[in-house]
């Protein structure tokens, strides 16, 4: 039997046999779904990271009293840190020679602003900051100015504001020179950034930046702690730059030797390699539900591909007897038990990369098609066609025509 011969036959048994097959081929769709769907928006999440790496300038690092990102609980001794405070950063200012700038900031949440003509959501975050934090953060400037030292040196009320908050309080106005108020400080504003975009789906312009002077004398020097910003002078002395922070560091908050930091270190790296590793658990959860679904419709396909076998004993008693020969059985049923698996592997991959682009959506992320899983999908789906269908297929195979064709 040619082929082509056996190809159409296979396919003329599924067809004949619908309700069967679908309830095979669920298992399938389920399996490959759920790889398919997380590795999507994975995918996708790790895309908008590597384009919004402008978070931190380039060459840049960050010393923060805790971790950027935080699986899980805190320990103690983490939450028990000392505040990085304004005299931490001027001393490793001034020991940093390694470093091309030295900038600090600190923030504060959930803030209203409002001006003469509109006011934003309470959800405006503010940040002092010093003029070489305008610069490590890579926050450039639209129209106006950034704050300069003069502005810090006299605690000047002035403040840049980003996008989102220029477009909501000054519509139709140019916001240079207007007034801003928060918490009832009045902020003249100097400039305004130019757009950064989105990152993770948060906008990263609705922020205001005045001096850290300025926000300390707001909010207090203590209360809490402040981030610095370390730009190197290129990537050749990025890494060793780093080790010369945390050494200045560790001499400026007296950690003894042999103890672990009291501070982390946050850059674009190592937030990929947190996001990495935070994703790598998610995707090995949905490996092992697809392990699951899987093995078990391969058991679901051997049982009803053993079914068959036996429900079509008589007709494999024919074929053999008007010449089939046991390659041309093997083979028809083992295209039938992988034709399952790819139908079932293809509605998977279709419905899992519909869905995570769907959950990708709210993430603001730019759709994705992870095409190294959907591989190892089509490849799943012919592995377990194969191991699941050889059996019955050699049963099939392997039956005595005589006895077949005595079969009622």
């Amino acid at each position: 039997m040619k082929f082509w011969e056996v190809l159409k036959v296979a396919f003329g048994s599924l067809r004949s046999n619908k309700l069967r097959s679908s309830l095979t081929v669920l298992g399938i769709v389920i399996g490959i779904f759920s790889i398919i769907s997380i590795s999507t928006v994975i995918t996708m999440l790790q895309n908008s990271i590597s384009e919004g790496l402008a978070q931190l300038g380039k060459n840049t690092f960050q010393i923060q009293k805790f971790p950027a990102m935080q699986q899980g609980r805190l320990s103690d001794k983490i939450r028990n840190r000392k505040n990085i405070h304004v005299e931490d950063y001027y001393r490793l200012r001034a020991m940093l020679d390694e470093a091309k700038l030295v900038g600090a900031e600190q923030w504060q949440f959930g803030k209203l602003f409002k001006s003469n003509w509109d006011e934003t959501n309470a959800n405006v975050q503010l940040v002092g900051g010093t003029p070489e934090a305008m610069v490590t953060n890579d926050w450039a400037i639209d129209s106006g100015r950034a704050i300069n030292q003069n502005d810090m040196d006299h605690n000047k009320r002035v403040c840049v504001l980003g996008t989102d908050v220029a477009k909501k309080l000054f519509k139709h106005v140019d916001p240079l020179e207007q007034e801003v108020k928060v918490d009832g400080l009045r902020l003249t504003v100097i400039g305004v950034f130019a757009e950064q975009g989105q990152m993770f789906g948060q906008s990263r312009d609705n922020f205001v930046a005045t001096p850290l002077s300025t926000f300390q004398t707001k909010y207090g020097k203590t209360s809490r702690s402040l981030n610095i910003t370390i730009m190197a002078h290129s990537s050749v002395t990025y890494n060793s730059t780093i080790d010369a922070a945390i050494g200045y560091m560790r001499t400026i908050r007296k950690v003894a030797p042999g103890e672990e930091n009291d501070f982390d270190i946050f850059s674009n790296e190592s937030l990929i390699s947190q996001v990495g590793q935070i994703t790598q658990y998610v995707r090995l959860g949905a490996i092992v539900i697809a392990f699951i679904a899987l093995l078990a419709a391969g058991v679901g396909i051997m049982n009803i591909m053993l079914v068959s076998v036996t429900e079509r004993t008589r007709e494999i008693g024919i074929r053999k007897a008007i010449g089939a020969k046991k390659r041309n059985i093997l083979f028809q049923f083992l295209i039938e038990a992988v034709t399952l698996c790819q139908f079932g592997g293809i509605i998977g991959i279709a419905l899992g990369l519909g869905a995570g682009n769907l959950a990708g959506k709210f993430l603001n992320a730019a759709p994705a098609l992870p095409l190294d899983w959907v591989l190892t999908g089509i490849v799943l789906c012919v592995v377990v066609g194969v191991g699941f269908g050889t059996y019955p297929a050699w049963k099939a195979a392997n039956l005595d025509p005589i006895e077949a064709l005595r079969y009622e």
